[in-house]
C-alpha cells in the first residue's frame, strides 16, 4: 500500500471530513473508493477506444462508388 499526501482548501477537507462521518467511513477511504472509480473509468475508456479504432478500420474500407446514386434512391423511396 502507497501512502498519498494531497494539499486541499480548508472548505474541501471540512465537506470531505462531513461527508466521511456520515457515510460512517474515512476521508482515506472515500479517496480511495474515488481513485478506484476513476481507474475503472479509465480502463472502459481504452477499451471503447479499441473498439472505435477497430470500427473505423472497417468502415475504412467502405467506397463511395458502391453508394446508390440520387435518382436510384428517390426511385426505390417512391416504390
Amino acid at each position: 500500500m502507497k501512502n498519498l499526501t494531497v494539499s486541499v482548501p480548508d472548505e474541501v477537507y471540512r465537506n470531505a471530513r462531513v461527508a466521511a462521518a456520515r457515510g460512517d467511513t474515512s476521508v482515506s477511504a472515500l479517496v480511495v473508493a474515488y481513485l478506484e472509480r476513476l481507474s475503472g473509468r479509465m480502463q472502459e475508456f481504452a477499451r471503447l477506444e479499441a473498439l472505435q479504432h477497430e470500427v473505423q478500420d472497417e468502415i475504412g474500407q467502405f467506397r463511395a462508388v458502391d453508394r446508390l446514386g440520387r435518382d436510384e434512391v428517390h426511385d426505390r423511396a417512391v416504390r
